[in-house]
């Protein structure tokens, strides 16, 4: 029987089709997804494309059960409830050898895509380094969180993981808001700036000491009446050159800036030098995911440390994604959850 899957054929050109349900090759594992994530990442390429995610059959973020193993998978039995990031390093390029293994240079060579579908095909790699059976007691839906949450992880670990001041997150999408909810957890007060009315409400709900809409004046003029100085910490979560340029202005001296939010190719944000130099404003960029941060990011997870159901605006069927990615486009919810079997 043939499968559905989301192909993205271009900026906004999604359709759903049949297609023939994957063969695992040694090493692989073909997973039936139960669930699936929709992320900002997903969003920027139905847009406008992506420097790393090809078109073609869409969406990264899932979890499920297996359904059929290759050549020399052990510990994986069919229907063994699994999760699973996209991608693994090869351990043998020079970014691997030094830890690196986010910016492993051939990563995306071998990237798992096709999460809004019946079924995937994770590559050996995927396999023996980041497919990690279920825990016991997390829903579907939650585990999916794995891969944006080890982002996130990553994300603090660059920022040399502290655990007191004020940290500023900028931007209150999906990833926005699971770094209040870490900051929170980490000990830190939370000012969140945003501009839709349902992100600065979860990040409220997620513990953030103040909410500040973007929509109604400066940020920066809002983050120095309520610090004096500014943030400890200044987290961009926008993905918008524009506050790539601000966020330094809005930290205070000693100060760190971790630019998440990736831009288009090309960007190139200029800064104010003087505010950098004389203000001692640490830049720091965070990408991808490393194998600890992952293994991290499942504890969390698994121990109720983190629980991000509250970003699920809404559960849709698979044949559904059409609207759920024409919603999103035009700012309805937050982050959707799509469910080939239903809610079964």
């Amino acid at each position: 029987m043939p499968m559905r899957q989301a192909i993205l054929r271009g900026p906004r050109a999604l359709d759903l089709v049949e297609a023939p349900v994957p063969t695992p090759g040694p090493g692989e594992v073909v997973v039936r997804i139960r669930a699936a994530l929709t992320c900002g990442t997903d969003l920027k390429t139905y847009r406008r494309g992506h420097p790393r995610l090809a078109f073609g059959p869409f969406g990264h973020e899932g979890t499920g059960e297996v359904a059929a193993v290759g050549e020399g998978v052990e510990g994986f039995p069919t229907g063994q409830p699994v999760v699973f990031v996209p991608t693994a390093g090869c351990g043998t390029c020079a970014a691997c050898r030094r830890g690196l293994d986010n910016v492993c240079e051939t990563q995306f060579d071998e990237i798992a895509l096709g999460c809004y579908g019946d079924f995937l095909r994770l590559p050996a790699r995927v396999v023996r380094r980041h497919l990690f059976p279920k825990p016991d007691g997390l829903t579907f839906v939650d585990a999916a969180f794995l891969e944006p949450l080890a982002c996130v992880v990553r994300g603090w670990h660059r920022l040399g993981a502290p655990t007191s001041g004020v940290a500023a997150v900028v931007g209150l999408g999906p990833i926005g808001l699971l770094f209040v909810a870490e900051a929170r957890r980490r000990g830190l007060e939370v000012i969140a700036v945003g501009r839709r009315a349902q992100g600065l409400a979860l990040a409220a709900a997620f513990g953030a000491r103040d909410v500040v809409s973007a929509a109604d004046g400066d940020p920066g003029a809002a983050l120095r009446r309520l610090t004096g100085a500014g943030a400890d910490l200044v987290i961009e979560c926008t993905g918008s050159a524009e506050v790539w340029r601000a966020a330094p202005s809005w930290a205070a001296p000693g100060g760190r800036v971790l630019l998440f939010g990736g831009l288009p190719g090309g960007s190139q944000p200029a800064f104010d030098a003087t505010r950098l130099h004389y203000g001692e404003i640490d830049l720091v960029s965070a990408f991808h995911y490393r194998t600890p941060d992952v293994v991290e990011a499942l504890s969390l997870l698994a121990s109720g440390a983190v629980r991000p159901g509250p970003l699920v605006t809404d559960r849709r069927p698979l044949d559904g994604i059409r609207q759920v990615f024409e919603d999103l486009d035009r700012g309805a919810g937050v982050k959707f959850a799509v469910l080939p079997e239903g809610e079964a």
